[in-house]
């Protein structure tokens, strides 16, 4: 134990010695909390501006309009028909709703009519109109047929709709999805640093060989077995502050609501971690020098976070690439994650927990029977 705790000072000491190196183990995992914030930062409810043009003096469009400007995060502004191409095509509005003569006859008849919604940004801005308009105009329509063409009856339910003196309440509930959704992107781009990081910290191991290093601590008491167990509990400490850093700057700086405990968020990543260790010395295990480790590193940790859907939802990719993504720790993390924000219990998720414990001893296991197995390294453990 002695020569264990002996180690992990030397590794300490060797990898932070220049303070550049400790900004950079704390500022890397940053990163991906300011790209979820370019990507995610600005997906907030916004005002739709509809520019309405009435050419129909009546009482029923009047009322409709006004029903238009009631609506939440909408701006109505009236316009002129000759403006209408200029406030879109100059951005000035997002939809021109345009009233023409014999609207309110036609939904007086049954039959709504004479009337034009119209935009260049498509049918995501129309539809969100239309949905709420022609709710609206149903209903008046749904009187008429009602009044069986008796206007004097039809003007009764109309004048008592409005006049209506029942009380509505509403509640405005927390719209949590923009949360969930940075914290999704700042977790897939924090597991590929924390890969990252891990392989940094285990290629010390061929660091040290390269430098003879290696070989002047094992002529000690100090055994394979021990220096190896010390690179491991040495690569745990540094991802656990990492994590810890970043979860608490994403909480307490950037102000993200993750939707799940924050002691279920570290057990999960913490796990992980574990998978990063055991991932990166497959890498060491397989390499001769540290730059085939490091190019071996490229090749395999970035594929697989975008194939496990690090960096962008795994619905995006095409069915082939989502099926391959299952097999990826990463994508695991993910789901358990996302899991735990729609209200699941984190016992419930019990398979995914034991899957990434799994992939964890996979690792390990190979590194281990890899080492056993490779003369040149002259048996890490």
């Amino acid at each position: 134990m002695r020569d264990i705790l002996w180690l992990i000072r030397h590794t300490f000491k060797v990898t932070f010695s220049n303070k550049k190196t400790v900004m950079f183990y704390l500022i890397t995992p940053l990163v991906g909390i300011f790209i979820a914030f370019l990507a995610y930062g600005n997906s907030g409810q916004n005002v739709v501006r509809i520019a309405v043009v009435n050419q129909d003096d009546q009482a029923i469009t009047t009322d409709t309009i006004h029903f238009l400007s009631n609506l939440k995060s909408v701006k109505v502004t009236p316009i002129e028909s000759t403006e209408v191409d200029d406030a879109l095509t100059d951005n000035k509005q997002d939809v021109v709703v345009k009233f023409e003569a014999g609207f309110a006859q036609s939904v007086q008849e049954g039959s709504p009519s004479h009337i034009e919604v119209t935009s260049i940004q498509g049918a995501q801005i129309t539809t969100f109109v239309k949905n709420d308009l022609y709710r609206y105009i149903d209903t008046i329509t749904a009187m008429s047929k009602a009044a069986g063409g008796d206007a004097a009856k039809f003007k009764t339910m109309y004048e008592n709709y409005h006049q209506a003196n029942f009380k509505l309440t509403s509640s405005t509930l927390e719209d949590t999805s923009r949360g969930k959704q940075m914290t999704y992107g700042a977790v897939g781009y924090l597991l590929m640093i924390l890969l990252m990081s891990a392989g940094s910290l285990t290629e010390i191991l061929l660091k040290e060989k390269e430098g003879r290093t290696y070989y002047r601590l094992l002529s000690t008491p100090i055994t394979a077995r021990s220096y190896v167990i010390a690179n491991v509990m040495v690569n745990l400490c540094v991802l656990i502050v990492q994590l810890t850093f970043t979860l608490l700057m994403m909480k307490f700086v950037f102000n993200i609501d993750f939707g799940i405990p924050f002691g279920a968020m570290m057990f999960v990543l913490v796990l992980y971690a574990l998978v990063a260790i055991g991932f990166s010395f497959i890498t060491v295990a397989f390499a001769k020098t540290s730059a085939s480790s490091s190019s071996m590193q490229t090749l395999l940790f970035v594929p697989t976070s975008m194939l496990a859907g690090c960096f962008w939802p795994a619905e995006f990719m095409p069915k082939v690439l989502q099926q391959i993504g299952d097999f990826m720790p990463q994508r695991w993390v993910l789901d358990t994650i996302t899991q735990l924000q729609k209200g699941v219990s984190l016992s419930s998720l019990s398979m995914n927990i034991l899957i990434i414990c799994t992939f964890a001893v996979a690792f390990f296991l190979v590194s281990i029977y890899k080492f056993g197995r490779n003369n040149s390294t002259n048996n890490y453990v």
